[in-house]
């Protein structure tokens, strides 16, 4: 399984949030540009908490796992590699919102004069940070279920694979 890129989430942020920014725009001048739910913000925030509940809980029984403590209970490899895809997705998913409310943001930041378009403005700014808070927890989560690098497996004088 490869790991997350930040660059590729920084990407997919950005994209979204040019094309997002260019679509308010283009919304607004047809007609009245869709407002931001406030549920955004916090289901964004409620996957980042189970994300990081599910990594410190991982974190804890591999370390009572490796130090072999009495009534250590195992991970399931299987259990770990399906949380760490659920986060991967999770960071992925939350790069594409977090950009396209930040460019929804950045465009109502043009009008923060008008009390709704104010509103709108913070549920997108904390859709952002929730979105931010998802990918970080994905990223803690993957460098918990991390294998540990196997670099001893070549003996001296044996050429790697090809």
């Amino acid at each position: 399984m490869k790991e997350l890129r930040i660059r590729v989430l920084a990407g997919v942020f950005v994209v979204a949030g040019i094309l997002s920014w260019a679509g308010a725009r283009l919304w607004n001048s047809l007609g009245t540009l869709p407002s931001v739910p406030v549920a955004a913000p916090i289901v964004l925030a409620l996957i980042a908490v189970v994300l990081a509940a599910t990594a410190l809980s991982l974190r804890a029984r591999l370390k009572a796992q490796r130090e072999r403590q009495a009534g250590a209970k195992g991970v399931d490899p299987l259990m770990a590699a399906r949380a760490v895809v659920f986060g991967q997705a999770s960071a992925l998913v939350a790069a594409l919102v977090a950009g396209m409310y930040g460019g929804t943001g950045v465009f109502l930041l043009e009008s923060l004069d008008i009390p709704a378009r104010r509103e709108q403005a913070v549920y997108a700014g904390f859709s952002v940070l929730a979105g931010i808070g998802v990918i970080a927890a994905a990223l803690f989560l993957e460098r918990v279920c991390k294998l540990p690098e196997d670099d001893d497996t070549a003996g001296p004088g044996t050429a790697p694979a090809a």
